[in-house]
């Protein structure tokens, strides 16, 4: 079958977007291939038709657990069979699914970085018919990049055992410094790199210096009836924005990793589907959703990159029609970024006590815990040693990136139930205890194999099919455990800590050059290449994100806030002849100006400036501008 065909077949698409269809073509010749493909480029259909076309199974490493999820229920909806291994699966689980993969005919296999390096991997890959190796947001394997995942350095071993398949590496947001990273370190036969421009034509970038950003942003989405994304720091904040929409009469919800699996696909679908307008989220938003019809994305912080924020940014306008990319900024914010940069790279001293922490938590004894994992509750954790939550999750990712261990994102385990008495001796307790004859009848008609191995079941269908409530079966299912009928695992959704070595003694605990002191100046450079972006007024705001990714071919936008400005640039006595027309017998505030004056904001405030320090306004007592008096 032809890639046209079957990209007409199973996805509904006549043609390839651009780019697309040379990497399928370089893959499909069995080279090493480099895609650079802009958010919402169309990534997955790269790894996803070429696998479809030759016989085998491809390989897909991902960190995203949600998007792995998202991907394999779309292809299975598709008809094309899928599997997915990530941590906090079952011993049960893993082999099913690893015999399918070797024995079935399962098409693509998405695996967590954490799960190569297992030995139960490595010898069932070597045994399967692998047509391609995927490796999706491929900058995580790079040290220079923003999302650097010590897990991914697995991959080049695992090449060993795939000696004659080729490898397709994809992300959206690269430097030339990563580009050349990543196919070093994915162990390239040679360079071989497809690179669509990072330029939105259709997006336009913003950035308002802002003295009230609540007011401000009430402005932005009032003037915007249609869907957008506001993106925020912290979690506590994006309830706060959310609700302060809605008491402006505006449809907004909030989100973040911190809800339950249940709560945030409910959110996202009421989202998606255009019931909700405005998404408050933190960074856990987004990623692998693909609502093509976004028309703006706020940020009312800026992220320390601007590799994270260019992929955030691009989640407005997939449709290709006009949209906006938008940062309210002030001069508070370079503060915080900066203050970021000391609480990602807490002292080597306390990285240690980390550690030691860590290890009295689980407690694990000097030379115990090598393989063992444990489910990590920072709130608990970092309340019992009046810790702080930022410095600690940085601390943990420094000892992760020196091998010592590794933190899960969240996983959303379901519910698993096996029967650990024999057919007859559930007939016999049936027969004393008829109370529970009808659910045992239910669990026994809904779900197979039960008495073989753990099965993953649903509580919400079983209490659809019951026409219970959900609260009454899982009480049914904690009471046949503590009968010891069956062994139930409740559902579970958390982050998981597995130790990779055996616990050392603090003082003996290596922390490397490369992985504290070279890492840190990087971050440094990423928070100031963010800070001159936010605080350039002179150069064009997309010709400025581009050259960040090497692309220095651009010519300015002529639709930001930089371009606009040039071209209605008023002198300052004109501007200044407006303020004090407005300030003639009426003192006002910054805000009331700014809000009155068809100026850029940073051409009113450099006007005031001006006007201050010639004496031709003052401030009043309550701080509002007026005009001096004779």
């Amino acid at each position: 079958m032809q890639f046209e065909q079957i990209l007409k077949t199973y996805w509904g698409y006549e043609t390839f977007r651009p780019l697309q269809l040379e990497i399928i073509h370089s893959v499909a010749s069995g080279n090493d291939t480099l895609g650079l493909l802009p958010t919402g480029g169309g990534k997955s259909i790269t790894f996803q038709v070429p696998a479809m076309a030759k016989p085998g199974i491809c390989i897909v490493v991902t960190p995203l657990i949600a998007l792995m999820k998202d991907q394999v229920q779309n292809l299975r909806v598709k008809n094309i069979k899928a599997e997915a291994i990530y941590t906090g699966l079952t011993k049960d689980d893993i082999d099913r699914i690893l015999n399918n993969c070797v024995y079935g005919d399962i098409k693509f296999l998405y695996v967590s970085p954490e799960r190569l390096g297992t030995e139960i991997f490595r010898t069932r890959v070597a045994d399967m018919n692998v047509n391609l190796l995927a490796v999706d947001e491929a900058h995580c394997i790079s040290q220079w990049g923003y999302d650097f995942r010590p897990a991914y350095l697995q991959i080049a071993s695992i090449r060993s055992l795939l000696p004659h398949v080729p490898v397709l590496a994809l992300t959206a947001t690269a430097t030339q410094q990563v580009v050349d990273d990543i196919q070093n370190r994915l162990l390239f036969k040679k360079k071989n790199v497809f690179r669509k421009s990072f330029e939105r034509k259709n997006l336009i970038y913003w950035v308002k210096f802002s003295e009230n950003k609540d007011q401000d942003l009430l402005k932005i989405v009032a003037r915007n009836p249609n869907t957008g994304i506001i993106y925020v720091r912290n979690r506590r904040k994006t309830k706060q924005v959310a609700e302060f929409l809605q008491e402006h009469g505006i449809s907004a919800d909030y989100y973040h990793a911190g809800l339950s699996n249940e709560i945030r696909d409910e959110k996202q679908r009421a989202w998606k589907e255009g019931l909700t307008k405005v998404i408050v989220a933190t960074n856990a938003f987004g990623m692998g959703i693909d609502k093509p019809d976004v028309r703006y994305v706020v940020h009312l912080d800026l992220p320390d990159s601007l590799e994270a924020y260019y992929q955030e940014a691009g989640r407005a306008g997939r449709d290709e029609k006009q949209a906006y990319a938008l940062l309210l900024y002030n001069r508070f914010d370079r503060a915080k970024l900066r203050q970021n940069l000391t609480n990602s790279f807490p002292e080597k001293e306390y990285i240690r006590k980390i550690y030691e922490l860590i290890c009295q938590y689980y407690q694990i004894g000097i030379g115990e815990g090598k393989g063992l994992s444990f489910n990590f509750e920072l709130g608990d954790f970092i309340s019992r040693y009046k810790l702080s939550a930022v410095t600690t999750l940085s601390a943990l990712k420094i000892l992760e990136m020196e091998g010592y261990l590794v933190l899960t994102e969240e996983v959303n385990l379901p519910p698993k139930v096996k029967f650990i008495v024999s057919r007859q001796e559930l007939y016999q307790f049936e027969l004393k205890n008829v109370n529970y004859e009808a659910f045992i009848k239910l669990l026994l008609r809904s779900y197979s194999g039960l008495f073989s191995e753990y099965v993953s079941i649903d509580e919400y269908i079983l209490a659809e099919k019951a026409k219970a409530n959900v609260e009454t079966i899982h009480e049914y299912l904690v009471a046949l455990d503590k009968l010891h009928i069956i062994d139930f695992i409740p559902r579970r959704n958390k982050p998981q800590i597995i130790f990779t070595e055996e616990r050392l003694e603090s003082n003996n605990l290596y922390i490397s050059k490369e992985n504290y002191h070279v890492r840190k100046q990087n971050y440094q450079n990423k928070i100031e290449s963010a800070i001159r972006y936010a605080e350039s007024t002179s150069i064009c705001r997309s010709r400025l994100l581009l050259e960040y990714f090497s692309d220095t071919s651009a010519n300015d936008c002529g639709q930001c806030d930089v371009c606009k400005g040039k071209t209605k640039a008023p002198d300052i006595q004109t501007i200044a002849k407006h303020i004090a027309q407005q300030l003639f017998n009426n003192p006002k505030s910054l805000i009331e100006i700014v809000n009155t004056l068809d100026f850029p904001e940073e051409h009113i405030i450099n006007t005031l400036q001006w006007m201050l320090d010639n004496g031709k306004i003052c401030k009043d007592k309550s701080g509002k501008f007026a005009v001096e008096k004779l």
